[in-house]
């Protein structure tokens, strides 16, 4: 899957030729012109990294950081024409993994990206996940329940799978939607029809079986 940057940059012709070339460069790139709009993106989430400049028009760009900062560890780039090591320890010691002064090349630019995404990759993901009595093997791509095997088809595996490996969590039909379709154009009605199909599957396992929950306005999650 293409890696989500998140672009908070309020110079439009600054932030075409950059999303270009991050773009061409195998990156998907939402770009948010000012801090409001950054939060919204970041919110929705899906960004694997966010590039953020100081300089918005609707407020300071470390003060975005410093809020993303008590909620989040999504790595972020500072650019900013700010070059001054105070301004640079600050976006530091704020919680930026890396700072960029502007000007600075296009290669630099996904260079640094790429290494703080190395830095920040998640632990090899284990290849056998247990929920209760369900056994997820990631490497066979099969899943089975008290030792019977389901027969799944690839997206109601491909759905079973990411439920799995963070069970008790809500997904939303927009996240489920990315993760497992990688796009969000794809209707919701997708996901309710392979919920509903994997469902019925799982309902056929010895008891106890575990279940997908509908948390009403927010989406599913996999209990034991």
């Amino acid at each position: 899957m293409r890696p989500h940057l998140a672009l908070i940059e309020d110079d439009p012709d600054f932030a075409l030729m950059c999303r270009t070339y991050l773009e061409r460069e195998g990156f998907t790139v939402t770009w948010a012109m000012d801090a409001r709009a950054g939060k919204a993106v970041m919110h929705d989430g899906g960004i694997d990294l966010v590039v953020l400049d100081l300089g918005l028009p609707d407020g300071s760009g470390l003060e975005l950081l410093r809020a993303l900062r008590s909620t989040s560890r999504l790595p972020v780039i500072v650019v900013s024409g700010r070059g001054d090591e105070t301004d640079r320890v600050a976006g530091l010691e704020i919680g930026a993994d890396d700072y960029l002064v502007k000007p600075f090349s296009q290669r630099e630019l996904v260079a640094r990206i790429g290494a703080v995404l190395r830095r920040c990759r998640p632990p090899e993901l284990p290849s056998v996940l247990d929920v209760g009595t369900l056994r997820v093997d990631t490497a066979a791509r099969q899943a089975s329940g008290t030792g019977v095997l389901l027969n799944l088809r690839p997206k109601e595996y491909a759905l079973l799978e990411a439920l799995a490996r963070s069970p008790g969590r809500v997904f939303s039909a927009e996240q489920l939607l990315e993760l497992i379709w990688g796009a969000s154009w794809q209707q919701s009605a997708t996901v309710i029809e392979h919920v509903y199909r994997l469902r019925g599957k799982l309902s056929r396992l010895p008891a106890p079986a575990p279940r997908i929950t509908t948390v009403r306005g927010y989406g599913y999650r996999l209990d034991p």
